[in-house]
């Protein structure tokens, strides 16, 4: 097929590397079945096939209907075989339509990479198309398009409109595209924006100036700052093309989590300052920051954005001003007072109070109450919506009656601003209306940041009805309820868990629940990391949504409860570290170790272990083997067999770090054989793999194989599919260095989408490492010195230290020798330090 117009379709296997773990070798049937069906509708329907590579296809089509009939018909024969296993093979597709260029057979461009990153961005079973494809496609019977709205993709410089592709009879809903983001990701508020018509003018007007870059809100809590900034960015989304971004901060206090929570917003990978600057630097968008008060370097992390992405504008909502140098503040008063039945005030009351009640309305023996009403909360939008719903019980004359019982008790406090008063008051009264079981409850559910699940939340309240108490405070609009990837969550707005935490301080309750909410966590903690030794899916996501939780519980156990304290250190270390929270993690640990002082206890020795581990990460190898060994001394003082042998594996690590392999290997040896007659087979897999690495670097590479190949063993049955790839990447290395590149390779190229599907930054590091000596020797210089720059380039970003870098340099430059020369190789170098290393792993050819 020559140039000019073609469509280009592009398709794969959804989950391949997981499938072929489950069918073995019978995946091979699976794939060649793949292929026979796919091959026979594209020759059907005109198309070339251009490239196929493991399980996906590059198929060119002469018009944009040949290939979305092509690709419809591919899916209904796919979905309807019987695959090996009775597994579902669930394959992505998708295609654009463009001119690429054409050489020596094969097509070239940006349209080839957007069309490639239009099917990366389906999930299994789902077609995605370009705007342009679903313009030049008459759809045939039993097919139709659904606007999935605008999207970025991966090196994609502008948002891209997409569409699915939805075929009659087969599954026609899906997650949102697999993008870096959508082009806002605004949430979707419960109730219009009131009143605020002049607001929404002037903060336009004022980020419609080349000059404004930050613009702040500020005002008392209730007033409306959330829902104003987030209608005034859903005003603004067609000026910026980088997009418009919502970031929550009502439960982050440190720097580091909010550098965290603005990368988690964007999906960037890995989540540090370094990473976040470097690509709001290459765009033009919108950020708005919710809830900046409670954050002391709110102001530094700002300043630092504004100055070194200069496209990047920001609305932030703070009840106090940033103070930096260009900010530009909007007060944001009350709604306008209510003055009649047109007033945003009153509207907002009357909308409220029809969510519970649809047959309420206005009328003229209620009018002047409600205005009344809205006169007495200040026109506070929050105080408003919680003091509406509650026409359900009572009539508009007794709910006047009773906000003016609590404004004439606001009103005795002069040290409080009038407004808070009345917020307060307002929230009072809500709580006042409860019953004691659920005036308990609120209190208690005080203590979670960033809500909770129902387990939590049984826990920590303790004996209730719990359906019933959620389904009060939920109608009285003291709580959301909202959908969460396990199940019912619930929270508090900010404001309000302020208000129900000071109850619950005024009681002797505090620390119970307190106490209750860190046991819980702890808890819960062990059991995603127990979860984490036996599933093929790293439960990272499920941990980091209660990050916020797990940051409280930590805070208050290292002061009250340090036994508890440790508990949490050591389940969340390894969060810590796939995640790449190291600053975190590092801070944690000194913080907890500290407060254990020198008193001895398993979980302060299984604590020192992760902390060592953290260390060790970060370039300390002699600290890391100093509190190793205070781990293993710990517990031979204690009696903890298991905690001896835990520990031996630690200190081991650490010896061998430091180059005294001989110390290692004997230590190893040790915990090697502790571990088998405790029948720990999941620790003993580690230190197997650990022991081999201890002879490789001893140049005993049959012993080092053996090692590493009964440790793969052991962990493949328990399906820990982080350890997996580790101990992978380790026999890859292995190999590499005994010249067996042809396995070397095999391995490594089955690894790559695996290492990059879990995203943890150490893992990523050493297996580019273990890829660049495998470049090397298959003779591929270019590509092995720039995986050498971005992994360079990454460990700077995330500040993991990289001791050996200087003698990796050297080896890799000898084992080059004269194939490329030095001045080459560093321009390489410096061309991989702008790359991603996962982007580089996915193009190298092994």
């Amino acid at each position: 097929m020559g140039g000019g117009m073609v469509a280009m379709l592009f398709s794969d296997i959804e989950g391949s590397t997981l499938l072929l773990r489950r069918l073995g070798d019978r995946y091979l049937d699976a794939l060649e079945d793949h292929r026979r069906i796919l091959r026979a509708v594209w020759t059907a329907y005109g198309g070339t096939e251009i490239g196929t590579e493991g399980d996906s296809f590059f198929v060119v089509f002469g018009t944009a209907g040949d290939a979305v009939r092509a690709a419809a018909e591919g899916q209904r024969q796919l979905a309807g075989h019987v695959w090996p296993g009775n597994e579902s093979l669930r394959v992505r597709m998708g295609i654009h339509t463009g001119t690429p260029g054409v050489y020596d057979g094969d097509y070239w461009g940006m349209d080839v990479h957007l069309a490639a990153r239009i099917g990366a961005a389906a999930h299994g079973g789902q077609i995605v198309v370009s705007a342009v494809t679903g313009q030049l496609t008459q759809l045939p019977d039993g097919v139709t398009l659904r606007d999935l709205g605008t999207h970025h993709l991966k090196d994609i410089p502008e948002p891209e409109h997409l569409f699915q592709v939805t075929v009659d009879g087969l599954q026609p809903e899906f997650p949102p595209p697999r993008t870096l983001g959508t082009s806002t990701s605004l949430p979707s508020p419960a109730t219009p924006l009131l009143g605020r018509a002049p607001d929404l003018e002037r903060i336009g007007e004022l980020l419609g100036r080349p000059d404004v870059r930050l613009v702040t809100l500020t005002g008392p809590g209730g007033a409306g700052k959330t829902r104003l900034a987030i209608g005034a960015a859903a005003e603004l989304t067609t000026r910026f093309p980088g997009g418009v971004y919502f970031v929550p901060l009502a439960a982050v206090t440190s720097a580091p989590v909010l550098w965290t929570t603005i990368a988690e917003v964007l999906d960037i990978p890995p989540r540090d300052r370094g990473r976040v600057v470097a690509y709001l630097a290459q765009r033009t968008l919108l950020l708005v920051l919710d809830n900046l008060e409670q954050l002391p370097d709110a102001g530094k992390v700002v300043a630092e954005i504004i100055e070194d992405a200069p496209h990047v504008q920001l609305i932030a909502t703070s009840r106090r001003a940033l103070g930096l140098t260009g900010e530009h503040q909007h007060p944001v008063l009350p709604l306008p007072i209510a003055d009649g039945p047109d007033s945003a005030a009153v509207q907002l009351f009357v909308q409220r109070a029809q969510a519970v009640r649809p047959a309420f309305t206005l009328t003229a023996g209620n009018t002047a109450d409600v205005v009344a009403i809205c006169r007495r909360l200040d026109c506070l939008p929050l105080a408003i919506e919680l003091c509406a719903p509650r026409v359900r019980l009572l009539s508009v004359k007794e709910l006047l009656a009773r906000v003016d019982q609590s404004l004439d008790m606001a009103s005795t406090s002069a040290a409080t601003p009038q407004r808070q008063r009345t917020l307060r008051e307002t929230i009072a009264w809500s709580y006042e209306l409860l019953g004691p079981e659920h005036r308990r409850t609120f209190r208690r559910l005080a203590v979670f940041s960033g809500g909770a699940d129902l387990a939590a939340v049984e826990k920590v309240a303790t004996g209730i009805d719990l359906l019933d108490a959620v389904a009060e405070l939920h109608d009285a609009n003291l709580i959301t309820v909202y959908d969460g990837p396990d199940g019912t969550r619930v929270r508090m707005l900010e404001t309000v868990r302020q208000y129900a935490a000071d109850e619950l301080q005024a009681t002797d309750e505090d620390a119970d629940v307190r106490g209750l909410h860190a046991a819980y966590y702890a808890d819960l903690a062990e059991i995603i990391e127990d979860t984490k030794k036996t599933t093929s899916d790293l439960p990272l996501d499920r941990a980091e949504i209660d990050l916020d939780n797990f940051r409280t519980a930590l805070s208050w156990a290292t002061s009250h409860d340090v036994p508890t304290a440790l508990r949490l250190c050591s389940a969340l270390a390894w969060v810590w570290v796939v995640g790449g929270y190291l600053a975190e993690s590092r801070a944690w640990h000194e913080q907890v170790v500290t407060a254990a002082g020198t008193t001895s206890s398993p979980e302060l020795a299984a604590c020192l272990r992760g902390f060592s581990n953290v260390l060790l990460i970060q370039g300390e190898a002699e600290h890391a083997e100093q509190v190793a060994a205070r781990s293993v001394e710990m517990a031979r003082r204690l009696g903890d067999p298991a905690g001896i042998a835990y520990g031996m594996t630690v200190l081991g690590s650490m010896q061998g770090q430091r180059g005294d392999t001989r110390a290692a290997r004997a230590t190893l040896t040790e915990a090697v054989a502790r571990l088998r007659s405790l029948d720990d087979e999941w620790r003993l897999a580690r230190v197997l793999n650990h022991l081999g690495g201890i002879e490789e670097d001893l140049g005993n590479f049959e012993q080092a194989e053996e090692l590493l190949r009964e440790s793969l063993r052991i962990t493949e049955s328990q399906g820990d599919v982080h350890e997996l790839a580790v101990v992978g990447q380790n026999l890859a290395y292995l190999l590499t260095l005994a010249g067996r590149l042809d396995e070397a390779g095999e391995l490594a190229r089955g690894l790559v989408p695996t290492v990059v599907a879990l995203g943890s930054p150490t893992l990523t590091m050493a297996f580019s490492n273990t890829v660049m000596n495998l470049l090397i020797r298959r003779g591929d210089p270019v590509r092995a010195a720039e995986l050498f720059g971005a992994e360079e380039a990454m460990g700077e970003r995330l500040e993991i230290p990289n001791p050996y870098r200087e003698e990796e340099l050297a080896e890799a430059l000898e084992l080059v020798g004269d194939t490329l020369t030095r001045e080459d190789w560093e321009r390489h170098r410096r061309t991989g330090r702008t790359e991603r290393v996962e982007e580089l792993l996915g193009r190298v050819s092994l």
